[in-house]
């Protein structure tokens, strides 16, 4: 996830070392007690973050600590406070990647500092929390054996365009963009396997992540190869099948059998043409 470092983290403790007043009104001053052991607890996380250390036992000492000290500012309102329980959330966002209980404890910041400067930067981090679960409910629904929740959309000439119409061949859904540097990259093994497996049942719905269906049109003519049908709304992140499956990043791809079902996703290069060849050769 796309959060904050915990490594920026130490700027923090920085600037209350520093003695750096924030701009809430209400702010105060960290003590040099407090300074010291805000600045050793990062250090302890980042030294233990990269030793490969992920889960709360971990950081037993770590979390006791922020806890001693959001208790002792218990009845203040102020960004000094607000640190304590942000870091907190952001240990378990980042590091133990315990993603529930780290929202459970950002509502904490956004609920008791509200005045705060970090509790803008915590509604926006919530958002992302809850827009990156949805995607993984997704996501998981496109695990191998899942049946595949089709489409209905029409492609580039307008017509109707979806998994099911082509019932009894292999498919593969494939999410990509000419801007793409990965999907170009790609994009000779998937014209390859295409070529290699069309004839005995293999097909390719490609979903474009385009913004401007002048430069997606050049491209293809550009790659006569892509013969496939494409599907393309404009929308760029916003494409409304990449939404509906939750894509976050591309090339991504879904193999879907000739049942319905899906065979495996994120395939690429040799597993991408190896999985084909499995499928056909079972259809």
């Amino acid at each position: 996830m796309n959060y904050q470092s915990i490594l920026s983290l130490g700027l923090l403790a920085v600037c209350l070392a520093s003695g750096v007043r924030a701009q809430s009104t209400n702010a105060t001053i960290a003590t040099p007690d407090t300074q010291s052991r805000l600045q050793n607890l990062v250090r302890q996380v980042q030294a233990k973050a990269q030793a490969g250390k992920h889960t709360e036992a971990d950081y037993a000492n770590e979390l006791n600590t922020l806890d001693s000290l959001i208790a002792s500012e218990k009845n203040a309102k102020n960004d000094e406070a607000a640190t304590f329980t942000y870091m907190k959330a952001m240990l378990y966002l980042e590091v133990i990647k315990d993603y529930d209980q780290g929202a459970a404890i950002m509502r904490q910041v956004t609920n008791n500092y509200p005045n705060t400067k970090f509790s803008e930067s915590a509604a926006k981090i919530l958002a992302h929390v809850s827009q990156q679960a949805a995607a993984k409910k997704l996501q998981d629904g496109l695990a191998a054996g899942a049946r595949f929740p089709d489409f209905a959309v029409t492609n580039l000439s307008g017509a109707p365009l979806s998994v099911g119409a082509l019932k009894g061949r292999v498919v593969l859904v494939d999410f990509w963009a000419t801007w793409c540097g990965p999907c170009r990259a790609e994009l000779p093994n998937v014209i390859q396997t295409y070529q290699k497996y069309h004839d005995r049942g293999f097909d390719i719905i490609g979903v474009s992540l385009d913004s401007d269906r002048a430069t997606l049109d050049t491209f293809l003519k550009q790659h006569a190869g892509m013969t496939w049908s494409q599907y393309f709304d404009g929308q760029g992140w916003g494409n409304q099948l990449a939404t509906k499956y939750g894509v976050e990043s591309i090339p991504f791809t879904v193999l879907i059998g000739p049942d319905g079902k899906v065979l495996g996703n994120d395939l690429r290069g040799e597993d991408l043409a190896d999985a084909v060849a499995r499928a056909v050769a079972v259809k």
